[in-house]
């Protein structure tokens, strides 16, 4: 009998999604064609009038989903690439005097290689191979044993330890990874108990806290990495260790602090706990090689720029030499979240277009930002990222406005040395986007952790919106200082 095929097309319709779509391609076509004095920029070109309709092309499919967010990301590249690039239609270029900057299609192609893009899939090659020789399960219950038997304990202990995974695996994968690993604990604990509650509210808001830690912690993160660290742009030359430096005890503290709000949000009834977590660990060379690795390349993420190699060129370390072992196969490349790499490599494109064509220069000598105050733009960039992220994708919100606040970065110059520079707005809305977790939509983490049914929308309302304003009091703060101090 020939096997049923599951990967089946369907002929399913949204309306919906199918309004949201038409409008959005109808208000992209308006601003495609609008007489160019009502942007109220000087100078502005055909190529970049063309970029600020793909902006409000992919604002309006990320904040209303008529896409996927990945997408979206792929439709801002094709679209790119056939009417901004040097490669697009020859009725659509004209000449370069009359129609302005076009990008090199190269270039745009590019965002797909970039070093970030790497960094991130080392990132995720390690996730893989932590799980499929058991590392992650031998080193989850290697780091709960010291927080003992008494319930606050292991709750902190799992807040700790789902922080310290999302520094360096996908803070989605930590979130369901860890969920699995309470699913046991659970059995032990009163049907009716807040203890659930804390326990499942832990991982997502551990999650997302830990993904902070790092640059590979989450995609916002990458994006403000790559901005500051662009050679033809901030040239900040900011490392892996460095940010590490900064924003790992940061996360720390944020986790200690949710620890003590959760205990008093949600109490425990039940003093102990009875911790067993399932799974073994390979042992066999491989699971040698996964170890060593795994150790070798945080260590040169961490120290690396003292020796010459940067994060980016590290990140190919895990990937060679788990090709060349066999410990990751062709097979284990499926397991990468490809959606995340297409929403990261359109964001870049996103930035670049922005940058290539002048459309960032010309915003800059169009709009007074050195007279505006840089704690007010921090403020409100801070908030607004906040805002976006509990309702669309926090990748969405920092591929839309990084690119922006990278501009009124350059248009504000050394006044943002009052707030410790560049770094403290760029990384600032990395944390704003990490904040947002209120909702079950705002992260995958909650997602998950809302999908097991043991929670409810007001416990993590609660809970999410006292951390997630706290975090960015603190996080703020302690941006301003670093950058002041010259660490960042």
């Amino acid at each position: 009998m020939q096997e049923t095929v599951k990967n089946a097309l369907t002929g399913h319709f949204n309306k919906k999604k199918a309004f949201w779509f038409f409008l959005t391609a109808l208000v992209t076509l308006i601003v495609w064609n609008l007489p160019s004095g009502v942007f109220g920029i000087e100078g502005l070109t055909i190529v970049q009038q063309r970029v600020i309709a793909i902006f409000v092309m992919a604002v309006m499919l990320w904040l209303t989903e008529a896409i996927p967010a990945w997408a979206t990301s792929v439709t801002i590249i094709f679209v790119l690439l056939f009417f901004v690039s040097n490669s697009s239609f020859k009725f659509m270029q004209g000449s370069e005097g009359k129609y302005g900057q076009f990008l090199d299609s190269v270039g745009i192609m590019a965002c797909f290689a970039d070093p970030t893009i790497i960094l991130f899939l080392g990132g995720f090659i390690l996730a893989i191979a932590a799980t499929k020789s058991g590392l992650d399960v031998w080193m989850a219950k290697t780091m709960i044993k010291p927080f003992g038997k008494r319930s606050e304990n292991v709750l902190l202990g799992f807040l700790l330890i789902t922080g310290i995974f999302s520094m360096f695996i996908s803070n989605t994968a930590t979130a369901a990874m860890m969920l699995t690993f309470l699913t046991p604990v659970f059995k032990a604990l009163p049907a009716n108990g807040k203890g659930r509650i804390a326990l499942t509210m832990a991982i997502p808001i551990g999650a997302n806290l830990g993904g902070m830690g790092t640059p590979i912690g989450t995609p916002p993160n990458a994006f403000a990495y790559k901005v500051l660290n662009d050679p033809t742009g901030m040239n900040m030359d900011i490392s892996f260790g460095q940010w590490m430096a900064v924003m790992a005890p940061l996360v720390i503290i944020l986790l200690i602090i949710a620890w003590f709000l959760l205990r008093k949000l949600f109490p425990f009834s039940q003093k102990t706990i009875e911790l067993k977590i399932e799974g073994d660990m390979q042992h066999n060379w491989r699971t040698v090689v996964v170890g060593i690795t795994f150790i070798l390349t945080i260590l040169l993420w961490i120290f690396g720029k003292k020796i010459g190699v940067n994060a980016n060129t590290t990140a190919m370390l895990p990937i060679a030499v788990f090709a060349f072992t066999g410990v990751i196969t062709a097979k284990d490349l499926q397991a990468i979240d490809w959606g995340v790499i297409w929403m990261v490599a359109g964001g870049f494109a996103l930035g670049l277009a922005m940058n290539g064509t002048g459309l960032a220069k010309a915003a800059v000598e169009s709009i007074p930002f050195g007279e505006w105050s840089p704690i007010v733009i921090l403020m409100i960039a801070g908030l607004v990222c906040y805002f976006l992220s509990n309702f669309i994708s926090n990748t969405a919100t920092a591929a839309l406005l990084i690119p922006i606040l990278s501009v009124v970065c350059d248009g504000m110059g050394n006044k943002l040395s009052l707030i410790g520079g560049s770094s403290t707005i760029l990384i600032g809305i990395a944390v704003a986007a990490s904040a947002a977790m209120c909702l079950p939509i705002s992260t995958p983490p909650n997602a998950i952790a809302y999908s097991t049914g043991l929670i409810q929308q007001k416990d993590m309302a609660k809970s999410g919106i006292l951390i997630g304003v706290i975090t960015l009091i603190l996080g703020f703060s302690l941006l301003i200082v670093a950058g002041k101090a010259g660490i960042l």
